[in-house]
């Protein structure tokens, strides 16, 4: 019953502790197809918003990390938009197609992306923009600013549920050509994976080597992820200490059933010279042998379970660690001696009682 107790205890607190080292991955690894977390952008120049030498792009790529997945730059251009007879205000946005495609996969595009960084000639609008003004893939759009214009064919539109929808997209060569700023960008935009703490590692790293630039995260779905993980990684461990508790409690019932199983085995090694330290080291060993058999069992069936809980309540497939193999079995041998405790009173045994047979 006790090594029933342990592989029971350990095979859910191995799930649930790979659960927590491989979900933590996962979700930030998920988060990142909504978008950029981290913005770096030049200080506010009076009322207008500056813009940063497009350069800066290469002292960022110099600080890639394994946390940083994506940078994307962006030029906005508040311009004039026109397909036929339909006109309307609107914001240009010139960015690098592959790599905003890259960190906004969440996005919905009725046609296709824009190809290449270079692209002249083809543009995709956000669905209020298309509605406004009547597009739909194919059609083409011309956009002007401050005397400049260019003619571009639609090849799809955007459903980002933001701001984004608002917007036609450019490559930022040609925004850069319309709005006559050279090399410039309003800003660029970073995914950054990891925890909250990994986040900021990186916001101070880049603030340290783009001085004059301001670096900050996106609060809203920074703020989200971290409850979320927060949330879900408290939960996960208040889980794994009840079930240390209830595990700690089946081993206890057992071995007290065990404890008075064994009054006249216990009598007997008294009467033949055994002290108790020697005896009880005997049974500790036993409970040791429960906790690390019982640990390695159930250490195996909570990876094939953490796999299930992942596939069934996640929707992600989630990676055996080898590292809870150590920890489940440390685990469970502390709850077993913890357990054998009420072995302690068999030191009180008399073996003359025990030999007279009452």
């Amino acid at each position: 019953m006790a090594l029933i107790a342990v592989i029971s205890g350990a095979a859910v607190c191995a799930a649930l502790l790979n659960l927590d080292l491989d979900a933590t991955n996962k979700f930030t690894r998920e988060f990142r197809v909504f978008g950029a977390n981290v913005v770096v952008s030049a200080p506010q120049t009076g009322d207008a918003a500056g813009t940063m030498d497009v350069g800066e792009i290469e002292r960022i790529e110099q600080l890639r990390s394994p946390q940083i997945v994506g940078i994307a730059p962006y030029l906005y251009l508040s311009a004039e938009a026109q397909a036929g007879e339909n006109k309307a205000a609107v914001i240009v946005t010139g960015t690098w197609f592959d790599a905003a495609q890259q960190m906004n996969s969440s996005w919905k595009v009725d046609g296709n992306w824009v190809s290449g960084r270079e692209n002249r000639t083809d543009c995709m609008v956000g669905e209020q923009v298309a509605a406004r003004l009547g597009l739909v893939p194919s059609h083409s759009v011309k956009v002007q600013y401050a005397g400049r214009e260019a003619v571009l064919r639609v090849v799809g539109v955007i459903t980002a549920g933001s701001s984004e929808d608002s917007q036609i997209f450019i490559a930022l060569p040609l925004a850069q050509e319309l709005g006559g700023l050279g090399a410039r960008a309003s800003l660029v935009q970073i995914s950054v994976r990891g925890s909250a703490p990994e986040v900021e590692n990186v916001i101070g790293r880049l603030t340290l080597a783009l001085p004059g630039l301001q670096v900050r995260p996106l609060h809203q779905l920074a703020e989200a992820e971290g409850r979320l993980l927060e949330r879900i990684r408290g939960l996960l461990f208040a889980t794994v200490v009840l079930i240390l508790a209830l595990t700690s409690l089946g081993v206890l019932a057992a071995m007290a059933g065990l404890a008075l199983e064994r009054r006249g085995d216990v009598g007997l090694m008294k009467a033949l010279g055994g002290s108790v330290q020697k005896i009880m080291r005997f049974f500790m060993a036993e409970a040791t042998v429960i906790g690390f058999v019982g640990g390695t069992i159930g250490f195996a069936i909570g990876m094939l379970l953490s796999q299930w809980i992942g596939q069934r309540v996640f929707s992600v497939s989630i990676t055996p660690h080898l590292i809870v193999l150590p920890a489940t079995l440390a685990l469970m041998v502390l709850v077993s001696l913890a357990g054998a405790l009420p072995l302690r009173l068999l030191g009180r045994v008399r073996p003359s009682e025990i030999l007279r047979g009452e």
